[in-house]
């Protein structure tokens, strides 16, 4: 029976509450805004199907990719709605075309994220872009089991601990399952979001709505992007803008203020969540390989398997192949968990009692000014 004493021990996946057959677990929100399960122990039945399907109790082992590259789709419209290169778009794609479904993460009617799935290609757009949020698992596992099922090809995409759950959960290989995972800073709260959102619509001028959220916008760059949030009211519609070391949210992400605790210690790093392909961005790109970077996104795409390496070699992409300890000097967080920052306990002993941007504001700093002075570096050197 799942039990959570240590709440460093709970990903958050769902798995645990979709695979109980007497459906005795039920979802709780503590106070930093993230969902624990709890079982109704009168109803428990003691079959421990809960523990088997835990991606924390039982972790895969560590592995290394078959393949790295560096890419991003020739689609430019498309790349430039992408948070990196665009590649999740084009694996998403070829299972669309053959009838397949796909599964990521979207923001509801109240711009929480929840994670849905498409039949069509034009429902692939909601599902673009990075989420700076975790995402509400639902009955995504058990909607994807039976679209296996039916025969139907699957691509599932999320955090590598959602994978890893996800696996757990289906308990058997399937020849028709693409999974794709994410190269993971950590997911930040949805309670913070939640609260984060509320301040930006109350800030909004009178009769204006939020109509679109973008963590990772390029108009300024994908090295230097920006957090935009897209207003219309009845005369136009305008689009704020900030850079992302100024945006309050982005800044407390950034600053690893309000990760769930688990992130601290991931259970699903280097390989163990068995995704199929893992996507990132190529942070580091202008020094490996110049030529593939124009500032407009480049994709990091990890092959970890044959299934995987069978999707990835009939895309229309463009790439290059680099050595994995190359890229692994610009994305460490393929290996390493994040350090709990000293901050996080006074930010959330002060979470709800302190104005959301003031406190943010405080506690980050510090990390502004690092980051302001590296940009400043950047600056100077292509001014040489």
């Amino acid at each position: 029976m799942i039990e959570i004493r240590d709440k460093r021990d709970c990903c958050g996946c769902n798995a645990c509450v979709q695979k109980c057959p007497r459906q005795c677990i039920e979802q709780f929100e503590d106070a930093e805004g993230f969902v624990y399960p709890r079982v109704d122990k009168a109803r428990c039945i003691g079959c421990g199907l809960c523990e088997k399907v835990c991606p924390v109790i039982d972790q895969n082992p560590e592995s290394k990719p078959l393949q790295v590259l560096a890419g991003w789709n020739g689609n430019e419209e498309i790349r430039m709605q992408s948070s990196s290169g665009g590649v999740f778009t084009l694996l998403a794609e070829q299972i669309i075309g053959r009838g397949g479904v796909v599964f990521g993460a979207r923001f509801d009617e109240n711009w929480e994220v929840v994670h849905g799935y498409t039949e069509s290609m034009d429902g692939l757009a909601a599902f673009r872009g990075s989420k700076y949020v975790q995402s509400r698992i639902g009955e995504a596992f058990r909607q994807a089991g039976a679209f296996l099922q039916q025969g139907r090809e699957v691509l599932f995409t999320g955090t590598p601990c959602q994978i890893a759950g996800l696996h757990r959960f289906l308990g058997k290989e399937y020849g028709n399952l693409f999974t794709m995972d994410i190269v993971c800073h950590g997911v930040p709260s949805p309670g913070v979001w939640k609260k984060y959102v509320e301040r930006l619509v109350a800030d909004l001028p009178p009769e204006s709505r939020l109509d679109g959220i973008y963590f990772r916008d390029k108009c300024t760059g994908w090295k230097e992007y920006s957090f935009s949030a897209r207003l219309s009211s009845p005369e136009k519609t305008a689009l704020y803008t900030e850079k992302f070391y100024r945006n309050m949210y982005m800044r407390g992400f950034l600053a690893n203020l309000y990760l769930r605790p688990s992130c601290y210690r991931c259970p699903s790093k280097s390989g163990k969540s068995g995704a199929d392909i893992t996507l990132a961005d190529f942070w580091g790109i202008e020094r490996i390989m110049p030529r593939l970077d124009d500032d407009k996104g480049t994709g990091l795409v990890l092959v970890n398997t044959a299934k995987g390496k069978c999707l990835y070699d009939k895309l229309p992409i463009i790439s290059q192949e680099v050595k994995y300890e190359q890229a692994l000097k610009g994305n460490h967080v393929i290996e390493t968990s994040v350090p709990v920052p000293p901050q996080r306990e006074i930010f959330f002993d002060s979470f709800g009692k302190e104005d959301f941007f003031r406190l943010t504001d405080r506690l980050t700093r510090v990390a502004l000014r690092t980051r302001l002075r590296r940009a400043a570096g950047r600056l100077i050197k292509l001014l040489r």
